[in-house]
């Protein structure tokens, strides 16, 4: 995992660097929790990738944006690997080099960098990193559930990330389940000294791009045109849509068609702004939708009349 720690390292300090004013050397290594002599290392590395890295007549540094001389569209083999790279930290790619020059400048990605640049964001997911590399338990203190709607401390054996970060999964010891735990919900991560437990029970299912696995069930496609306030406001709230949704040859609108594990994400999004989104398919979810909003109709109605 120290391959993985450095990667976000950079990519934290490549973003900082590219939002002015100009850096110091004291207040980057405060920003990555790191020394400054593992902040001049990594500037080194950001010159050596090709970045423009420059230092004012203060001793700040900054990087020069030359995005219209990059190439930043992604062939579809370094869009493959630009998962791989964090998630794996696969050092021995030759495409990582050129991935890492790119990464900031393509905004429709994978990998999202308001996570990545977030220091407290960067500090937790470095913390977990290194809980799941040494198998040891950790708490994750004031959790924000938003299903029990309540603040409180999980004791878990983290397992995996999710794609961009966004979600870890975990075997909480109390229930002695699998879950998903959002990370911006995270006050704060204590690693414990007590090895895993529960290793035999550990299980991960990628989830889809609402941040359902196979297991939560219910599966549907859906196929859901999308104005550009619509598609704008759902890549704002899921991010990983992105490669599912295409523009509508001639027209303004977007269209979505994945596979979902859960309809209750889609469902809410899709309330949320009615009159800015047509739901085409399939049947079963327009079906699903349909009953789900007399159902709750009627129940409002019913507490409503008691």
């Amino acid at each position: 995992m120290l391959n993985q720690h450095k990667i976000l390292r950079v990519l934290q300090l490549i973003s900082l660097l590219q939002k002015e004013p100009a850096k110091s050397i004291r207040f980057m290594s405060g920003f990555i929790e790191s020394t400054e002599r593992t902040v001049y290392r990594y500037l080194d590395l950001i010159k050596e990738l090709g970045f423009d890295l420059q230092r004012d007549s203060f001793n700040r540094y900054f990087i020069v944006s030359d995005s219209e001389n990059l190439e930043t569209e992604f062939t579809s083999e370094e869009a493959h690997f630009l998962k791989e790279l964090v998630l794996t930290a696969g050092k021995n790619n030759k495409l990582k080099d050129a991935l890492l020059k790119k990464i900031y400048l393509k905004s429709e990605i994978t990998i999202q960098g308001n996570h990545l640049l977030n220091a407290h964001l960067g500090k937790v997911v470095s913390d977990l990193s290194k809980a799941i590399t040494e198998k040891k338990q950790v708490l994750l203190k004031k959790y924000q559930s938003a299903n029990s709607n309540t603040i409180s401390d999980r004791l878990v054996e983290p397992i995996s990330f999710t794609d961009n970060y966004s979600s870890l999964c975990a075997y909480e010891v109390e229930t002695g389940e699998n879950k998903y735990f959002n990370m911006e919900r995270m006050a704060l991560v204590e690693v414990l000294q007590k090895q895993y437990q529960h290793e035999d029970q550990h299980q991960f299912d990628k989830p889809d791009a609402f941040g359902f696995t196979n297991s939560n069930g219910l599966p549907f496609d859906i196929h859901i045109k999308l104005n550009l306030r619509a598609f704008v406001l759902l890549k704002q709230e899921y991010p990983l849509v992105v490669p599912f949704v295409k523009q509508e040859a001639k027209t303004s609108h977007y269209i979505l068609k994945m596979t979902i594990n859960n309809p209750k994400p889609v469902i809410r999004f899709v309330l949320g702004i009615l009159d800015e989104v047509e739901v085409i398919g399939s049947v079963a979810f327009k079906d699903y939708l349909k009953n789900f909003v007399i159902n709750t109709l009627e129940n409002n109605k019913n507490d409503f009349d008691n």
